[in-house]
């Protein structure tokens, strides 16, 4: 967010300060994977709470049928497209420039850079041992990376007093990163339900991108991920635990989508009146 004195002099808004593109009712941040590692940099440096969700049409289907899962995708300071259909429809909604800003791609940036600005990370989440062998990895690519602490917690949820208890051991770290890899949306919802509980100025939810790094899971070869078909990828590698995940999602974002697209007048103007209305 901009500060009172930036606004007052004048300064231009940064790209993700500028008005998101509305997907299906979800306002997507108009950025590049550069601006998004630009804004977790001055997340940082401004240390107040922030929360940066990364958000694929899975995100999007979700939200339209939880309200509550809406507002905190637009409370959050960065909502980043995660996968190309999204990039897509900000294009064609007339918002750019934009491209995809996934989790991974996100993390890898940042954590490039960090040694250098000497951030300071926390993993939590992923299943148990994921977060110790991303730690080992990331370290031993990026010599210097301070990783002050990982925590996988149950799949169940935590009681009050264990909750008070992460709270206070990432706290205890002061980490200027937590990164967040329970999936979507139990991550967004943990990143909201904590904002200003966790003294981290960042964190970010970015689902898989534990087990992409850590290489516990294969990615996408680059080809599929440009075109829009890593959701593919990820079914023939994961059918049981996904297919009736993508067999929901991907016919009914196509047919959300080719309505927005058809109800708008093609100005982006109008793009957003009918996003507000629906």
């Amino acid at each position: 967010m901009r500060t009172a004195v930036e606004a007052a002099a004048g300064e231009a808004p940064r790209p993700w300060e500028q008005e998101r593109a509305p997907v299906l009712g979800v306002g997507v941040s108009v950025i590049t994977l550069e601006d998004a590692v630009a804004a977790v940099e001055a997340f940082v440096r401004a240390r107040r709470p922030h929360y940066v969700c990364i958000t694929g049409a899975h995100g999007v289907i979700e939200c339209r049928k939880d309200p509550e899962l809406r507002r905190i995708h637009a409370a959050a300071d960065l909502v980043t497209p995660d996968g190309m259909p999204l990039v897509w429809m900000s294009r064609l909604l007339g918002y750019g420039p934009i491209g995809r800003v996934y989790g991974p791609d996100l993390m890898r940036a940042v954590t490039r850079r960090s040694p250098e600005r000497r951030l300071r990370h926390f993993y939590y989440g992923g299943a148990p041992g994921v977060a110790e062998r991303l730690r080992e990895r990331l370290c031993a690519e990026h010599p210097g990376l301070d990783v002050v602490g990982v925590y996988c917690p149950p799949f169940r949820p935590l009681t009050a007093e264990e909750d008070a208890a992460i709270v206070a051991q990432i706290n205890a770290a002061r980490p200027d990163i937590v990164w967040v890899g329970l999936s979507t949306p139990k991550q967004e919802r943990w990143m909201a339900a904590h904002r200003g509980r966790i003294e981290a100025p960042v964190m970010v939810g970015v689902g898989a991108a534990f087990d992409f790094l850590a290489g516990t899971k294969r990615q996408a070869p680059g080809w599929m991920q440009r075109s829009g078909l890593e959701w593919f990828y990820r079914l023939c590698s994961e059918p049981r635990r996904l297919v009736g995940r993508y067999a929901r999602i991907v016919p009914h974002f196509l047919v959300l989508a080719a309505g927005q697209l058809l109800a708008r007048d093609g100005a982006p103007g109008a793009a957003r009146r009918v996003a507000d209305s629906g």
